[in-house]
């Protein structure tokens, strides 16, 4: 304003008193141009002062990958029903990272850990007969052998051995395609014993050597056994090895459905009222807990398998919908396989 008022006194003729027209226009007309040219400038700094910044973008949170573990329980001939479970899950897109069986369940655990899949297993288990299990001795003749004489077992279990080393290809435990843990007891002072590396099926023939029916293992010195004794289901040595999640498979009889009528019969009821009791301990680390009906499946003969089979997948079918909640909830803190 002052350098207008400047440019208007000038432009006064000193003599006359009059305004000098021309050259005022003339300065007008340029005071006009600054003028735009001023408040273009303070409309872009204006924009520019205003322009809102948008938020940092959050970093991606990466989840680590949940480590889900199988717990496949002791139960004799009725181990087949493990196969059914493991078809049924793999169905369900679920794939175990860590295998840990106990007797019957380290003999399905082992064939699964090496790469098998459920129908690979169905489809070896069909073809087996007693003499790749009983060393050619037959049961019935077992039992009364070792009724009536001082022998530790009538079965070896090398046939047993032989078995699951020809069918993983000899591979030890630590080259197994998933980690694989069989559960044994030890026969001198009790102590659970959980075999992580070297010969497979020497481990699964421990974990699998019933008493009375199977002669001990010795290993390095020591004797084992049925792993059913201390450990009939597994959870609590999946969730050692690291899982974060455990799905635990219980073929055991229940004591009320056995009968008690002769000497074979007690000593499974002995067994079953066992397992009952350290299980109630071991139910604690599973996540969720699968229970085949294996009520009326012989324990002893392979002629009850196909039933097995079909109880193992519908024994999944029943948990199925709190197994995907259980797993969902999972999934939001730990990466789920499948799951996204």
């Amino acid at each position: 304003m002052r350098s207008a008022l400047r440019w208007l006194i000038v432009s006064v003729n000193s003599t006359t008193g009059k305004f000098n027209s021309a050259h005022l226009i003339q300065k007008m007309k340029s005071m006009k141009k600054n003028i735009y040219t001023i408040l273009l400038l303070l409309v872009v700094t204006a924009c520019t002062d205003l322009r809102v910044t948008p938020p940092p973008t959050p970093p991606v949170v990466e989840r680590p990958p949940a480590k889900i573990a199988l717990a496949l329980g002791g139960g004799a001939a009725r181990g087949f029903a493990h196969v059914g479970v493991i078809k049924a899950l793999e169905a369900q897109g679920i794939s175990p990272d860590i295998i840990v069986g106990t007797s019957a369940g380290s003999v399905v655990g082992a064939l699964y850990a090496s790469g098998l899949n459920g129908f690979q297993i169905q489809e070896l288990s069909m073809n087996m007969d007693e003499d790749q299990f009983l060393d050619g001795s037959g049961m019935y003749r077992c039992i009364a052998e070792t009724i009536v004489s001082d022998k530790r077992g009538c079965i070896k279990g090398q046939a047993l051995q032989d078995f699951i080393n020809q069918n993983i290809h000899d591979r030890p435990i630590e080259k197994l395609n998933k980690t694989f843990a069989a559960v044994a007891t030890n026969l001198r002072n009790g102590e659970m014993m959980v075999f992580r590396a070297g010969n497979t099926g020497l481990a699964v023939r421990a974990s699998s050597s019933v008493p009375v029916f199977f002669e001990p293992v010795n290993i390095n010195g020591q004797d084992y056994v049925d792993g059913g004794l201390v450990a009939p289901v597994p959870a609590g040595v999946a969730r050692s090895l690291g899982a974060d999640f455990v799905i635990a498979v219980d073929i055991s009889d229940r004591p009320q459905d056995r009968p008690t009528a002769g000497i074979t019969d007690i000593m499974w009821q002995t067994f079953s009222i066992f397992g009952k009791t350290i299980n109630r301990y071991e139910q604690a680390s599973a996540d969720i807990m699968v229970r085949p009906i294996t009520y009326g499946i012989p324990a002893t003969d392979l002629s009850g398998r196909n039933k097995a089979v079909l109880e193992g997948e519908k024994a999944v079918a029943a948990i199925l919908p709190e197994l995907k909640v259980k797993l969902a909830i999972l999934n939001e803190q730990r990466h789920v396989a499948g799951m996204p």
